[in-house]
């Protein structure tokens, strides 16, 4: 018999698993997120540390951030140019037909720099560094390499996790700057051939600035830093939580990917509404 009574209050034993199941869920969610943030501010206390940065550190945050950040600027450019393009034919096509085409400055602004440039950089960056890196580290382990670095005196996290978190946040809030300046130019290039050149592009990049506010810039600062901290410790928690097996190398990067999307969602969520709210 369940834990209701016979007059049908209380919960039946089938409600009370299915609700421990859900707890279950989210206390296991909560404590990534716990850990993850440990590790957010484990690598920004002891980046912090000017004995930290040693050779080989500076040696890997360089690499971390050529791979991330200038292998990746081609590929961010080009959507970049393509989606200044697509937002500034959608805004002309509707604005035109209300007469209110002086607007397409100031929706490239509320669309691009607020929401759709930092969203699109991130996915860039999880897409080719998050899966990278949470590969690379699940390989190490499961070789005995992070063993070995220990063994050695080389402490994993000083070695292994900071240079990549760092190396990924960089990395990021530059091509975010990039995104931006490339659709405007884009858009305005894009402007430029609809109207057949008569367009003045002072006029153009001044509807842009002017339609920036406080508020804009505080939030893209943190929809371009804060996510790229974050993607780069769940992708370094990911690898380096992997057992001994070799079949657990795909599923941490597939994790890592996951978890970081799903990060760089709540994150920019969260910092539109205190931005803006």
């Amino acid at each position: 018999m369940g834990l209701c009574g016979e007059g049908g209050g209380g919960y039946s034993e089938r409600d009370m698993t299915w609700l421990g199941h859900v707890g279950a869920g989210v206390l296991a969610r909560l404590g990534r997120a716990a850990r993850v943030t440990a590790v957010v501010w484990g690598v920004l206390a002891r980046a912090a540390l000017p004995g930290t940065w040693s050779g080989p550190m500076r040696n890997v945050l360089a690499r971390q951030i050529l791979f991330t950040g200038l292998e990746a600027m081609r590929f961010v450019s080009l959507i970049a140019l393509i989606v200044g393009a697509l937002v500034v034919v959608q805004a002309q096509y509707w604005l035109t037909r209300l007469g209110q085409t002086a607007l397409i400055g100031p929706i490239l602004t509320a669309v691009v720099l607020r929401e759709l440039g930092p969203l699109l950089t991130h996915f860039v960056v999880i897409a080719r560094s998050g899966t990278a890196i949470s590969t690379e580290l699940a390989s190490m382990k499961v070789r005995g390499e992070v063993r070995a670095l220990d063994a050695m005196g080389i402490d994993p996290f000083v070695y292994l996790v900071i240079p990549r978190v760092l190396g990924v946040a960089a990395s990021t809030f530059c091509l975010t700057i990039i995104f931006l300046g490339v659709t405007f130019l884009g858009g305005y290039a894009c402007m430029w051939v609809i109207l057949l050149g008569d367009i003045d592009m002072g006029l153009f990049l001044g509807n842009i600035i002017g339609a920036v506010t406080i508020p804009d810039v505080y939030s893209l600062l943190a929809k371009a830093i804060i996510p790229g901290l974050l993607t780069g410790a769940i992708c370094c928690d990911e690898g380096l939580g992997v057992g001994e097996a070799s079949t657990e190398v795909p599923i941490a990067a597939t994790r890592g990917v996951v978890r970081s999307v799903g990060a760089l969602f709540v994150t920019s969520l969260l910092i539109s509404l205190a931005a803006y709210l």
